[in-house]
């Protein structure tokens, strides 16, 4: 039989999943996923153990090669893709320095991020596209290792978490524009490595040669080693292809750009995007993404904000899971009797999270809307400034493991005031990265609209609420533009 199955692996902010599908029908014939247990340190700290990625990789795919079976020989290509930023720094010896890798939520380099953001924020923000950030791997680099991290030799590389998957399969390391320019290491002119931000990270002699080369996303970049093949059950020699980070794998899974479509990620992070041509001067956003893709742009409206905040409040009441929450909420009404939460459990910019109008008739249930209420409200917020840099959102598709929840999904179209789209299937990073490895076999239709598109469904809002979701709209709006002053004070008084 001819091999026509790809594999997709994703590693997310709180697991690791691997997808296998039939290039021919897009049908899903293996799935496995494993937890990636994170470490909360003082100060904001997040980080993941390499013994621990190392074992969620072997669990994924060698659960996979079992669901295979005998199918196992049809598997033509494979390729990865994960979440932006963070640190994944390698030593010497290739292995990751202290064992560990840094999750982007990672926080403790939120004062040297504002400090650099201070002194060469407009200037990076021309070059590169975004401003300094605490998730930045330079400046995690530069906070956790020192300075001189590159002259000492501790740090050697830098690599992305999808990257770092693929040096594992195969032992070589390569990126693509899209996690480098999301960084903010890529000129946005040249698409090139920007020795500006280089600079700017004050990481001593830190350069080019400290990454891969970038390659284009669908492209092979090796095989599958023999000591992995011999781990997972896979054959030797699988050729694995370079994918991309996976707010825009999401994105290709479900053919966004060619259908003119605006994505709103309910993750861990709160990620709002849509691809667009080149606009100058440049429309005020937080960041702007050079892809490789000739004279478009991925614009951006982000913060570490989404669903973090309703796990975070899951543990807090000793909820089982972010449904658990919602379940909660909706057992009160739209806007918690006066009660409203600020989402910023992950922090971000010196900003920070909180209850405000807290009084004693408060519930249990009003925690729960207000934070939910706050979470979508949020979205809806970066949304309406991506509009108001005159970019085209109009028709969104919600994704990310909220997505799955349609009263989440319903409660956004309600404060954006129109139907959205949602695709309820939390696979489609996986999926995404199994058409990167189609485009490497030469399935060139495997991205535009083929039966490997995830499949999507529209969402209304509620019609009868609209003035009511309107309202608290603009006075969540109201509540978050009138902290900013309280924000600041307290970022200078952290000092």
């Amino acid at each position: 039989m001819k091999p026509n199955i790809l594999i997709g692996v994703d590693m997310g902010s709180s697991s690791l999943k691997a997808l296998a599908l039939e290039a021919g029908s897009g049908q899903a014939v293996a799935l496995s996923r494993m937890p990636l247990p994170h470490t909360r340190l003082p100060a904001g700290g997040c980080e993941v153990g390499a013994a621990a990625i190392r074992a969620a990789l072997t669990h994924v795919m060698r659960d996979i090669a079992q669901q295979l079976g005998p199918r196992t020989a049809e598997v033509c290509a494979m390729a990865c893709t994960g979440h932006g930023a963070g640190l994944y720094a390698l030593d010497a010896k290739d292995q990751l320095v202290g064992g560990r890798a840094v999750a982007s939520t990672d926080q403790r380099a939120d004062a040297r991020a504002r400090v650099l953001s201070s002194s060469h924020g407009a200037q990076l923000f021309e070059d590169v596209g975004c401003g300094p950030w605490p998730g930045q791997p330079t400046v995690i680099a530069a906070e956790l290792l020192g300075a001189d991290a590159v002259q000492r030799g501790e740090l050697c590389r830098l690599l992305f978490a999808k990257d770092y998957l693929g040096f594992l399969l195969t032992g070589e390391i390569a990126t693509d524009a899209s996690d480098a320019s999301t960084a903010g290491l890529v000129s946005l002119a040249t698409g090139t490595w920007s020795q500006a931000a280089f600079d700017a990270s004050g990481l001593a002699e830190l350069g080019a040669h400290a990454f891969g080369p970038i390659v284009p996303s669908g492209s092979a970049i090796g095989k599958l080693l023999p000591s992995e093949a011999a781990l997972c059950g896979l054959p030797v020699g699988i050729p694995v292809a370079m994918g991309a980070i996976d707010l825009l794998a999401s994105m290709t899974a479900i053919c966004a750009e060619g259908r003119g479509r605006a994505v709103s990620v309910f993750g861990t992070w709160c990620v709002n995007a849509v691809i667009g041509p080149v606009m100058e001067p440049k429309p005020a956003v937080a960041a702007i993404v050079n892809f490789g893709r000739g004279n478009e742009r991925l614009y951006m409206e982000n913060s570490p904000s989404s669903m973090a905040n309703i796990a975070w409040l899951a543990g807090v009441l000793a909820l089982p899971d972010a449904r658990a929450v919602v379940d909660l909420a909706m057992t009160v009404p739209l806007g918690a009797s006066g009660l409203r939460f600020l989402p910023f459990v992950n922090g971000g910019g010196g900003v920070t999270a909180g209850f405000v109008g807290l009084k004693s008739h408060h519930t249990r249930a009003d925690m729960a809307r207000a934070v939910v209420d706050a979470v979508a409200a949020l979205h809806a917020r970066h949304m309406a400034r991506l509009a108001a840099g005159g970019l085209a959102v109009s028709a969104t598709t919600v994704l990310g493991g909220g997505a799955s929840d349609a009263r989440l999904v319903r409660l956004l179209a309600a404060f954006l005031g129109r139907p959205v789209e949602r695709c309820a299937d939390d696979e489609t990073g996986a999926r995404g990265a199994a058409l990167y490895a189609a485009m490497s076999q030469g399935f060139d239709d495997a991205a535009q609209g083929s039966a490997l598109l995830a499949p999507c469904e529209v969402i209304e809002p509620d019609a009868r609420d609209a003035s009511a979701h309107a309202d608290f709209n603009a006075g969540f709006n109201e509540l978050i533009d009138s902290m900013s002053p309280v924000f600041t004070h307290i970022s200078g008084s952290a000092r």
